[in-house]
């Protein structure tokens, strides 16, 4: 008999344990449902411009180019609908660069075009949650008892749909031009590449980390690849245009600013690889809880006795 209410006490204490360790992602991710997101980082884009003093890799990191690195900012909004969904829709503002100048690739060093590009993309995406640990400290401070502390800790993969707006420049007399109306590829004439329209849809791969930092705030990281539709976000895509027939200096330079083995890069010749471009951020991210007002207070309208939030 003793042993019997011996196993009854230890039940039930076990229990009144287990409902704050079992207080996770199955139960209060409802108080985190809405959230304004800020970012800051770099950027960094592959496409057929600059890269490492290599022959170019098609969507490589290896051919990542750190002196062209730009930089970034995005605001967002998400909803979580899901202990281990979420959606959210980014708006990303970033700077893209590529420059032949800073390859020692003979080739590509040769052929000296340069671009820079403001880059507005907007993102849906969807955010999978591959592990959250998220925990209110010990409502009860018992004697004896070390308190429990919050927990707030989530690692995510995503992916969505997006479109981007780009404008790509070259460098030209000590400033930038726009390319695009330039039709440095013959574009639209004849014997020419076809027109590019200055928007492409995307598709964003991504890994973010956050933790909580209080009840009210995350920070951590989101580092996102982006595929791309088109090939001249960096204006560059097709063969060499004859630069007598594109009706100003201006264009025939920023053309074909090669600075030496010219004979390579004859009209007819490749100008640029036919794979579409793509680009990588890396941020940091703050998320701002907007779920509630009074967190606290809604905080205390948890059904703790049941361990289920009462709407």
């Amino acid at each position: 008999m003793r042993i019997l209410i011996a196993v009854v006490l230890l039940s039930s204490a076990s229990s009144l344990f287990a409902q704050h360790t079992n207080f996770n992602t199955q139960r209060n991710w409802s108080l985190n449902k809405k959230e304004i997101l800020f970012g800051l980082g770099a950027t960094q884009f592959t496409g057929d411009l600059g890269g490492r003093n290599q022959i170019g890799k098609d969507y490589s990191l290896a051919d990542i180019d750190l002196p062209s690195t730009g930089f970034g900012g995005m605001i967002g909004y998400r909803y979580r609908f899901h202990p281990f969904f979420a959606t959210s829709t980014i708006l990303n503002v970033g700077l893209l660069r590529g420059d032949d100048a800073l390859t020692n690739e003979v080739i590509r060093n040769s052929r000296n075009l340069n671009f820079r590009s403001l880059n507005i993309e907007l993102q849906q995406r969807i955010e999978f949650i591959v592990y959250a640990n998220e925990k209110f400290g010990a409502r009860y401070r018992l004697p004896g008892h070390k308190g429990f502390k919050d927990q707030n800790m989530q690692l995510y993969l995503y992916s969505g749909v997006g479109v981007t707006y780009f404008n790509p420049k070259g460098r030209y007399n000590g400033g930038w031009t726009a390319l695009r109306p330039l039709k440095t590829e013959g574009q639209g004439m004849e014997g020419g590449a076809e027109a590019y329209l200055p928007v492409t849809a995307t598709i964003p791969f991504g890994l973010g980390f956050r933790m909580g930092i209080g009840r009210m705030w995350r920070v951590g990281f989101e580092a996102t690849y982006v595929k791309t539709f088109s090939d001249y976000i960096d204006d560059v895509g097709g063969t060499y245009y004859d630069p007598s027939a594109l009706g100003s200096a201006e264009a025939a330079y920023l053309s074909n600013p090669a600075i030496s083995n010219t004979n390579w890069f004859a009209p007819g010749e490749v100008r640029g690889q036919k794979q579409k471009d793509a680009y990588y951020y890396l941020n940091i991210v703050v998320a701002r809880n907007i779920t509630y007002k009074d967190y606290a207070k809604q905080r205390k309208s948890y059904n703790w006795s049941k361990g289920r939030y009462k709407f």
